[in-house]
């Protein structure tokens, strides 16, 4: 089921070659607090790379259905527009993509030593890594959201 689509107008979507089927904008890198925010645009139909969570975080649905499935390639949740879900780090390896539109998600990172995720192959083993200082070097390099605000 279709659900009404994010305004993504002032979002600058930016990509990582080699990890298909997600997009991303870093919202936020703070080392003090050990917060990495992010939003992720996951294509319909599709699954991204399996992966690991190696840092607490949290999710807010903010279009379509979020779809974890586990290492196995199986169905493991459904998360519906509006859903909140809290988790822990290292939690189950797993993959996730959006159901028949692409999904919008916000991810809030927290509690971040060094890693936030890591990259599986098919046998589980590491193959990439992303944390804090990766993180913080795309938030650099990403290209300034547009500003709503008005000066006074």
């Amino acid at each position: 089921m279709s659900t009404l689509p994010f305004d993504v107008r002032n979002v600058r979507w930016n990509t990582i070659d080699g990890l298909d089927h997600v997009a991303y904008h870093i919202c936020a890198v703070d080392e003090t607090k050990r917060i990495v925010d992010i939003l992720f645009k996951f294509d319909a139909n599709a699954k991204i790379a399996l992966h690991r969570h190696k840092a607490d975080y949290i999710t807010l649905v903010l279009q379509g259905e979020l779809r974890i499935y586990r290492a196995d390639s199986t169905l493991k949740e459904i998360r519906p527009v509006g859903s909140y879900v809290t988790g822990r780090a290292d939690g189950e390896p797993h993959t996730e993509g959006g159901g028949d539109q692409d999904v919008i998600a916000f991810f809030s990172n927290r509690n971040v030593d060094n890693l936030v995720y890591e990259i599986l192959d098919d046998g589980l083993n590491t193959v990439a890594t992303f944390g804090m200082a990766e993180f913080k070097a795309l938030f650099e390099a990403q290209q300034p959201q547009a500003s709503t605000l008005v000066a006074s």
